[in-house]
C-alpha cells in the first residue's frame, strides 16, 4: 500500500488471543524503530513520531487489554488512523512526563497554548505543528494537556532538505515557559524520512 494511502482497516487486525501470543515478539520487532522515532526536548518533554506500525500496535494493544470487540475497534481506528502520516507530513505525540503530580501540574499550568509554539526546523525554515483537532488541549484556566498530537506538514522542497545530510534538522518549542530544542540525529532522520511519499 502506498505511504500516502496507509490506513488501518479491520482486515489488518488479528484477534486479541492471537495478538497475546505474538505480543512480546511484535514489541521486540518494533522497538528499534520506536527508539529512532523518540526525541527528548528539554527536561520534561518527549516526542514520539508515529507511523502505520506504531498505530497498528497501539490498536492491537488496546483491543488486547480492553477486549471491546468490533465496537471498540471502530473507536480505536477513528482515534489512531488520523495519526498515520500520509506522505507529506510527520506526525508526533508530544508528552510531558513528570512522575510527581504536583510538579507536573505546576508545569502544565504554565504551558497554556504550547500547542501553538511547537516546530520542526529544517535548515532555516520553521514548520509549525498543526494540532490534531480531536480536543481542546489548553483549558480555560490556562492548563495544557500532558499529551498532544501534532502534524508537521512538509512541502516537496522541505522533504528534500530533510533528507540532505548537510542540512541541520531540529525540533523544539518557542513557548516562553518552555523554550528548548533538540537536534535530530542521522538515525532519527533516516527513520522519519520513511514517512514521506
Amino acid at each position: 500500500m502506498p505511504v500516502a494511502e496507509r490506513r488501518i482497516t479491520p482486515a489488518d487486525i488479528i484477534s486479541p488471543d492471537e495478538f497475546g501470543r505474538q505480543r512480546a515478539e511484535r514489541r521486540a520487532q518494533l522497538l528499534p524503530a520506536k527508539k529512532r522515532r523518540r526525541l527528548d526536548v528539554g527536561p520534561h518533554c518527549t516526542f514520539y513520531f508515529e507511523n502505520y506500525d506504531t498505530m497498528l500496535f497501539q490498536i492491537q494493544e488496546m483491543l488486547f487489554i480492553e477486549r471491546g470487540g468490533d465496537e471498540q475497534l471502530v473507536d480505536e481506528m477513528s482515534a489512531y488512523n488520523p495519526l498515520i502520516p500520509q506522505g507529506d507530513e510527520l506526525v508526533a505525540t508530544m508528552m510531558f512526563e513528570i512522575d510527581d503530580p504536583k510538579r507536573r501540574l505546576n508545569l502544565l499550568l504554565r504551558l497554556g497554548g504550547i500547542e501553538n509554539h511547537v516546530f520542526l526546523q529544517v535548515g532555516d525554515e520553521k514548520i509549525y505543528a498543526v494540532p490534531e483537532d480531536d480536543a481542546e488541549r489548553t483549558s480555560e484556566d490556562g492548563k495544557t494537556s500532558s499529551v498532544h498530537f501534532f502534524h508537521f506538514p512538509f512541502t516537496a522542497d522541505q522533504k528534500k532538505e530533510f533528507t540532505n545530510p548537510a542540512t541541520q534538522v531540529m525540533i523544539g518549542s518557542d513557548h516562553p515557559e518552555y523554550a528548548h530544542m533538540s537536534v535530530l540525529s542521522p538515525a532519527n532522520r533516516e527513520e522519519l524520512a520513511k514517512d514521506f511519499a
